[in-house]
C-alpha cells in the first residue's frame, strides 16, 4: 500500500467538494483503511478528502509566479497608459503581436471564469428548488431547464472539461480576497450534498466503545429488575443489597407475553389509522424527506376510551400490578428480539440509510446504538412508532393501574394525594409529548441515532417500567403529604414544565421557519450551514434550557414520595446523568457541525444546563 503523502498538522491546499476551488486547510488525521485525509478549513469545518484533492502550497505558488511573470512589462505599460488621459487610443500604439497576446490572455481568463460558473451552476441546480421552497418561493423546474440549456450553449468550452480541470485550478483572483465569505454562504455548503460520497464510518465511539456497549446490554435490564425488586421490599433501603431473587421460572409467563404483544400490536393498529396530518421530517443526508403521520394524540384518546370501557365492565386491571415483574421481562425479551431483527435487516440496507453514529463496523457497538437510521416496513416507521406509542402511553396506563392498586390494597375510597400528584404530573408530560408529536422529528433520536437495542429497550422497557417507579413505590410505601407541601410541589412542577415547553417551542418554531414574523424578537448567530444559533429567549439563558426543565420536573415527580428512601429519587439521579451525557454529546456534535459559530455561541451563552453553576 502507498505511504501517506501529507503529515498531520501540515498546511496544504484542499479542493472544496463539488467545486474546482482550492483553499488553505490543515491536515488533522489520516485513515489507513479508507485512505482519506481529514482536513480542517479556516472556519472550523472538517471534511474528508482524497489525496488527489489535496495539493501542496508550493505547487500553487509556482503557478502564481508563472502567471504573474509572464508579461509584467505589458501590464505595467497598460497601467501607466491608463493614468494618462492625453494619450491617443491604446490600440494605435500597441503592436499587432502584443494585441494578439492580450486578446488570447483575455479570452483564456474569460473561458476559465465561464467554465467555473458553469460547473458551479450545475452543482447548485439540484438544490435550487429546495432552496426556493425553504424561502417560500414557487418551484421553477421548467425555467431552470431552459436557462440551463441556454447557459450550456453560451458557455460551452472548447476543451473537454476533464482536461481543463487538470490544466487549471480555476481559482478566480477576486476569490482569493473573499474566500472567507464563501464559507458563510449557504449554497456553497449545499454543494456537499451533490458531491462524491466519502466514507461514513463512525470513528468516534460513545458509551465506552465496544466494551462499554457490551456491558450495557446486560447492565440495563439488570438495573430495571433490581429497581422493581427493591420496590417490592418492605424496607427498600440501598443497604439491603441484593434483594431476594425470585425463582427463574416465575419470571416468565406465556399469558403475560401474549398480553404484551396484544398491547404492542393494538398501538401499531392505531398508528396505521388514516387520521391526523402527514408531515415531512428534516432532510436526510441524500436530501430526501420522509413522511410521518401525526396521530399519537388520537391513539392516546382511543386507548383511554378502551381503558374506560374495561373499567366500566369491571375488568380486573389489577392483573398488571400482580404480574408487573413478568411484564417487564416480556418487554425486555421482545425488545431484544426486535433489536436482533433490526440489526439483521440493516446489513442489507444501502449506505445512505445507515445511522451516522451506528456505522462503526463493530457488531456489538452497531447492534447497541442502531445500524440503520430509519428502518421501515413499507410506510410503517419502526423507530418513530416506538418512540412515542407503546412505551409512553403504556407509562400512563401503568400509573393508572398503580393508583387503582393502592386503593384496593389499602382499602381506600380515594387515592392518596401523593399518588394523585405523581399521576397528574406524568400524565401532563405524556399528553404534552403526544400533542406536540411533530416536535420529536427534530430530535437527535430521529435525525441522528439509529434504531437498535439502546432505543428499542429504552422505549419499550425503560420508559414504562422505570419512569413509573414513583407510582409503583407508593403502592407498597404510602406517603402522606400536607396541602401546603403539595402546593409547593405543584408550583415547582409548573416552573419546570413552563421552561421545558417554552424552550422546546422556541427551538422547534425557529427550526421550521426562521422567517416567521412571530419570531422576529429572537436574535441568532448565523452559521455556515445556513442555520442559526439562538442567543435570546431561553436559549440565550443556558445552552440546553429544555434539559433544565426536565430535571426540575423529575424532582417534582419524586418529592411526593417523601424522604424515607433514596429509591424514588433514582429517576432524578438517572435523569441528571443522562442529560449531562446528552449535553456533552450535543456539545461535541454542534462544535463539529457549526465550527467557529458554535465557539461564538458558547462565549455568548457560557452556562450549559444550570445557570451560574454548570
Amino acid at each position: 500500500m502507498p505511504n501517506r503523502r501529507f503529515a498531520d498538522g501540515e498546511v496544504v491546499m484542499g479542493r472544496w467538494p463539488g467545486s474546482v476551488l482550492y483553499y488553505e486547510v490543515q491536515v488533522t488525521n489520516y485513515d489507513d483503511v479508507t485512505h482519506l485525509y481529514t482536513v480542517k478549513y479556516k472556519d472550523g469545518t472538517e471534511l474528508a478528502l482524497k489525496e488527489s484533492d489535496i495539493k501542496s502550497q508550493s505547487s500553487f505558488k509556482h503557478r502564481k509566479s508563472q502567471s504573474s511573470s509572464s508579461s509584467p512589462s505589458r501590464r505595467s505599460t497598460s497601467r501607466s497608459r491608463s493614468r494618462s488621459p492625453g494619450r491617443p487610443a491604446k490600440g494605435r500604439r500597441r503592436s499587432s503581436s502584443q494585441s494578439r497576446e492580450h486578446k488570447e490572455d483575455k479570452k483564456k481568463i474569460i473561458q476559465e471564469t465561464n467554465l467555473a460558473l458553469l460547473v458551479l451552476f450545475c452543482l447548485l441546480k439540484p438544490s435550487e428548488n429546495n432552496t426556493r421552497r425553504y424561502n417560500g418561493e414557487p418551484d421553477s423546474t421548467e425555467r431552470n431547464d431552459t436557462s440551463s440549456k441556454i447557459l450550456e450553449q453560451k458557455l460551452k468550452p472548447d476543451l473537454e472539461i476533464e482536461r481543463v480541470l487538470d490544466q487549471y485550478s480555476l481559482r478566480p483572483r477576486e476569490e482569493e480576497k473573499k474566500k472567507e465569505e464563501i464559507y458563510s454562504e449557504k449554497k456553497v455548503f449545499e454543494m456537499i450534498k451533490t458531491t462524491e460520497k466519502v466514507s461514513s464510518k463512525t470513528k468516534e465511539l460513545e458509551f465506552g466503545g465496544r466494551f462499554g456497549t457490551f456491558v450495557l446490554i446486560f447492565f440495563l435490564p439488570a438495573t430495571v429488575f433490581y429497581l422493581l425488586l427493591m420496590c417490592e421490599q418492605d424496607d427498600p433501603s440501598l443497604m439491603n443489597f441484593p434483594p431476594p431473587m425470585p425463582a427463574l421460572e416465575s419470571l416468565w409467563e406465556a399469558r403475560v407475553f401474549g398480553v404484551f404483544l396484544l398491547w404492542f400490536f393494538l398501538q401499531a393498529l392505531f398508528y396505521l389509522l388514516p387520521i391526523g396530518k402527514v408531515v415531512e421530517g428534516l432532510p436526510l443526508s441524500n436530501g430526501t424527506k420522509l413522511q410521518y403521520r401525526i396521530n399519537g394524540f388520537y391513539a392516546f384518546v382511543l386507548t383511554a376510551a378502551i381503558i374506560g370501557i374495561l373499567l366500566y365492565f369491571q375488568f380486573e386491571l389489577h392483573y398488571l400490578y400482580e404480574h408487573f415483574l413478568q411484564f417487564a421481562v416480556s418487554a425486555a425479551v421482545f425488545s431484544m428480539g426486535l433489536s436482533i431483527y433490526l440489526y439483521i435487516r440493516s446489513l442489507k440496507a444501502p449506505e445512505e440509510d445507515l445511522a451516522p453514529g451506528g456505522n462503526s463496523g463493530y457488531l456489538v457497538y452497531d447492534f447497541f446504538t442502531g445500524h440503520e437510521l430509519n428502518p421501515r416496513i413499507g410506510s410503517f416507521d419502526l423507530k418513530y412508532f416506538c418512540e412515542l406509542r407503546p412505551g409512553l402511553i403504556g407509562w400512563v396506563v401503568i400509573n393508572l393501574v398503580m393508583l387503582l392498586a393502592e386503593m384496593k390494597i389499602h382499602n381506600q375510597s380515594m387515592p392518596s394525594l401523593s399518588m394523585i400528584l405523581v399521576n397528574s404530573f406524568q400524565l401532563l408530560y405524556v399528553v404534552d409529548a403526544l400533542w406536540n408529536e411533530e416536535a420529536v422529528l427534530t430530535t437527535m433520536d430521529i435525525t441522528h441515532d439509529g434504531f437498535g437495542f439502546m432505543l428499542a429497550f429504552g422505549d419499550l422497557v425503560w420508559v414504562p417500567f422505570v419512569y413509573s417507579l414513583q407510582a409503583f413505590y407508593l403502592v407498597g410505601h404510602p406517603t402522606a403529604i400536607s396541602w401546603p407541601a403539595a402546593a409547593a410541589i405543584i408550583i415547582l412542577n409548573g416552573i419546570g414544565y413552563y421552561i421545558f415547553r417554552s424552550a422546546n417551542s422556541q427551538k422547534n418554531s425557529f427550526r421550521r421557519n426562521p422567517a416567521d414574523p412571530k419570531l422576529a424578537y429572537l436574535k441568532f448567530i448565523p452559521t455556515a450551514t445556513g442555520k442559526g444559533l439562538l442567543v435570546t429567549g431561553w436559549w440565550g439563558f443556558v445552552r440546553h434550557p429544555n434539559y433544565l426543565g426536565d430535571i426540575i420536573m423529575a424532582l417534582a415527580w419524586s418529592l411526593p414520595c417523601g424522604f424515607n428512601h433514596v429509591l424514588p429519587y433514582f429517576y432524578v439521579i438517572y435523569f441528571i446523568c443522562l442529560l449531562v451525557h446528552r449535553e456533552a454529546r450535543d456539545e461535541h456534535h454542534c462544535k463539529k457541525k457549526y465550527g467557529l459559530a458554535w465557539e461564538r455561541y458558547c462565549q455568548r451563552v457560557p452556562y450549559r444546563i444550570f445557570p451560574y453553576i454548570y
